[in-house]
């Protein structure tokens, strides 16, 4: 075994994720990938699948002219995201059939390692790390000396407001969260038909990435085991500070993404946002009426000497187990994600944020979105706040965890409850899916 991390994520029974695979025994180490180095670097014909808007034009690029050069081909295969795609990635490894690349969102990578689906591309990789923030690339390694992918896009968060609404009221934007709540408290008086923003239950990575900013670390890897720290104290923090500003009324307790929801941020009933980089592309549709009103900053922080910012969505290019070319794999995995002509393409055709810290500022970058065409810095502050990203801890059974959070924080935001008790309830599911699933748990 190459490294030791690499065979704790190892398990004996099913996937969390695609019940079709059964009981299916997984080795307890897999395959070596100390062999990747030996396969075939060229000439290669590889299958890309992604869900990632225009990659065939990317791909193109990559095919005309780096590909072309080293005889490596790359065919895109358009897939579903989310669950749906790792279910298929999956399916497809346990016939041994999975494509040479798949696009992974970070939080899937445990699950997709413990299946033994992706590749240690370590050894093919060579002077990548050094183009992403630590915390970002830390995603890709799950903690170890192995590298099962490369970061592509990134969701670091930030605090979205009304100008023209925190002038009019005298408010001051946050920059911690203790002023966080006291400027909800003081618009509510104010004016009451109002509120700073809402905390949502339908969307499980919001959440995730206001403790992960806090220091909570929701799986870790403890010898041949899992640990669950869902129920830590950073995280009781986070849902203790939430529920208590919902439960006091001054921030709402709708979910995002609806109709009523969207219909708040355009009148300017809401008038805050805790987001990610790509929220003016949400703002856009869902607020139209409030384009050139808004402004970015940074995340509130728990302390004044604290700088870190949590990160919502994102996800990599990894290379499976089953690709017979995957030092080839691995070279156009590096260039997707780092190349400038390639990574400025990925955002003119799929409109992504890119993990490499040298793109952030160049080619599409270099103005601001046109809904934020009042904050010409948009791009600049959005660089300085991606390099301070937390390193998050994923594990193999999310998806539980996730559902359990949009069932328990859902009820106990409707009923105005205690968002601890939700909070046990999230951590109890996924141990007790973890040690249904087979894996070791530590207590």
């Amino acid at each position: 075994m190459r490294n030791t991390q690499h065979s704790r994520l190892r398990r004996w029974g099913a996937t969390t994720v695609a019940a079709v695979l059964g009981a299916t025994a997984l080795a307890a180490c897999g395959s070596e990938d100390s062999k990747d180095s030996q396969a075939e670097s060229g000439p290669a014909s590889l299958t890309y699948w992604t869900w990632a808007p225009g990659m065939d034009k990317v791909v193109d690029l990559w095919n005309k002219g780096p590909g072309k050069k080293q005889q490596i081909t790359v065919t895109v295969k358009k897939q579903a995201s989310g669950d749906t795609l790792v279910t298929k990635i999956l399916t497809a490894h346990k016939a041994h059939k999975a494509p040479d690349l798949v696009q992974a969102e970070y939080q899937t990578l445990p699950t997709l390692v413990s299946n033994d689906a992706l590749a240690d591309i370590s050894g093919d990789v060579d002077g990548a790390k050094s183009k992403f923030a630590d915390g970002v690339w830390q995603q890709t390694t799950l903690g170890s000396d192995a590298v099962y992918a490369i970061p592509q896009d990134i969701g670091p968060m930030m605090f979205y407001y009304r100008e023209d609404l925190f002038k009019k009221y005298g408010l001051t934007v946050p920059t911690t969260w203790e002023q966080f709540a006291e400027t909800a408290r003081a618009l509510k008086k104010k004016a009451p038909d109002k509120a700073l923003t809402t905390f949502s239950a339908n969307d499980s990575g919001l959440f995730a990435g206001l403790a992960q900013q806090a220091g909570a670390k929701w799986w870790t890897a403890s010898g041949d085991k899992w640990k669950v720290g869902i129920d830590d104290a950073a995280t009781r923090k986070v849902a203790d500070f939430w529920g208590g500003l919902v439960e006091e009324g001054v921030i709402d307790n709708q979910p995002m993404y609806q109709p009523a929801w969207n219909k708040a941020l355009n009148t300017g009933k809401q008038i805050a946002w805790v987001s990610a980089v790509w929220a003016p592309g949400t703002l856009t549709t869902a607020a139209p009426d409030t384009k050139g009103k808004w402004a970015m900053a940074p995340l509130p922080q728990w302390s004044d000497s604290d700088d870190v910012t949590g990160s919502w969505g994102g996800s990599s290019t990894a290379v499976t187990t089953d690709s017979k070319h995957r030092a080839a794999a691995a070279k156009f995995a590096a260039w997707l994600n780092t190349d400038p002509k390639a990574v400025a393409a990925m955002a003119k055709e799929g409109g992504i944020y890119p993990a490499s810290t040298s793109a952030q500022l160049s080619g599409a970058f270099t103005q601001p979105p046109a809904f934020f065409s009042n904050q010409p810095d948009f791009y600049t502050k959005a660089s300085e706040i991606a390099k301070t990203t937390a390193p998050s801890a994923w594990g193999p059974n999310v998806n539980v965890a996730y559902t359990s959070f949009n069932d328990a924080f859902g009820a106990a935001a409707k009923n105005k409850s205690d968002f601890g008790a939700a909070l046990t309830t999230m951590q109890d599911t996924t141990v007790a899916d973890l040690k249904k699933q087979g894996f070791g748990v530590a207590q």
